[in-house]
């Protein structure tokens, strides 16, 4: 069976949830009440719907219930296409977050599963030092976006010569919503988002509801994932990784744009930390790699709920772990 044929694991409950007068859209896999603490995803983007971390839902076959949610400006949520930069910030999100773990009465007992700017997200609220928050995972994301982008001029300088010239034009001449730009984009992300091509539905369909609505994307982050000119070009989280006393979980692909150097800082930093780098991934292990991903995650978890921090293979300058 392929990727594109496995069947998704069925949400036991949907809903939405008020938040300042709009609505927060939920997915929840598995039962609440199963004495299991509860995962929460946050996707990516900013703006990129929860579709293409659906199975991510698979941790549920172990009994822990699993939350997605579409963020506000996106997928099921209520979408504000009119609303500027001055709205779309990150305390919005942290803030939605916080909001979610208490509608769906969580917020005393649960776990955070963040995946590229999901993880900064995550990381941000983690260095809250939430007292319920029981462990983090951080998927493919960067500690800075000055990392970020400097690694994404990196692997944008081993594309094929004429790519990189169409890019560099288009966005000279502010066309980059043009299909050579596209085509010429998707190179990038051939290579360095999701190695399965064509793309898994689940991810296609993401990728199809961004392009109806790039307001939050567009807003906070850029025309593309590697020309960064949106707010939060000048994010950071370096200096208060430290804050980060959750145990946490960091990963990302050989292939990643999230490369090790943009995730050295959470590594670095994060008291309690363990890394594992996915051999034949990029940006997306949890669809390339899904049947290793599933089984990093739960035993990640299952370790941390039963008290055992595995203090031994804490990963401070060291490499991460490859499999």
């Amino acid at each position: 069976m392929t990727i594109a044929q496995r069947v998704m694991p069925r949400a036991s409950r949907e809903g939405t949830v008020d938040f300042r007068g709009f609505e927060t859209w939920y997915r929840i896999t598995g039962d609440l009440d199963s004495g299991q603490t509860p995962l929460v995803v946050l996707h990516g983007g900013p703006g990129v719907p929860h579709d293409y971390t659906l199975r991510i839902a698979g941790v549920a076959a172990t009994g822990r219930a699993v939350i997605h949610y579409d963020q506000l400006g996106c997928g099921n949520s209520t979408h504000l296409r009119d609303r500027g930069a001055d709205f779309w910030t990150v305390e919005l999100f942290l803030d939605e977050l916080d909001n979610l773990l208490s509608k769906l009465d969580v917020a005393g007992d649960y776990s955070v599963l963040g995946q590229s700017w999901g993880g900064m997200l995550g990381a941000e609220h983690a260095a809250r030092q939430p007292a319920g928050l029981r462990a983090l995972v951080i998927a493919n994301s960067p500690a800075s976006m000055e990392l970020w982008l400097a690694e994404a001029n990196r692997l944008r300088g081993e594309l094929p010569a004429e790519v990189q010239a169409t890019l560099l034009a288009h966005e000279q001449a502010g066309t980059t919503d043009s299909a050579e730009y596209a085509a010429a984009e998707q190179v990038f992300y051939d290579r360095h988002v999701c190695r399965v091509v064509p793309n898994p539905p689940e991810v296609a369909a993401s990728f199809a509801k961004l392009a109806e609505d790039p307001t939050v994307y567009h807003t906070m982050n850029g025309p593309s994932e590697f020309h960064v000119i949106g707010t939060l070009k000048g994010w950071s989280i370096v200096d208060r990784a430290g804050r980060i006393t959750a145990p946490t979980l960091l990963i990302n692909g050989r292939y990643d744009e999230a490369t090790d150097a943009c995730m050295q800082p959470f590594a670095d930093a994060i008291p309690d930390v363990r890394w594992e780098r996915f051999a034949e991934s990029s940006h997306l292990p949890q669809v390339e790699e899904e049947d290793r991903y599933l089984e990093v995650v739960t035993s990640f978890l299952a370790s941390v709920h039963q008290h055992d921090r595995h203090d031994e293979h804490d990963q401070h300058d060291q490499p991460p772990t490859e499999s």
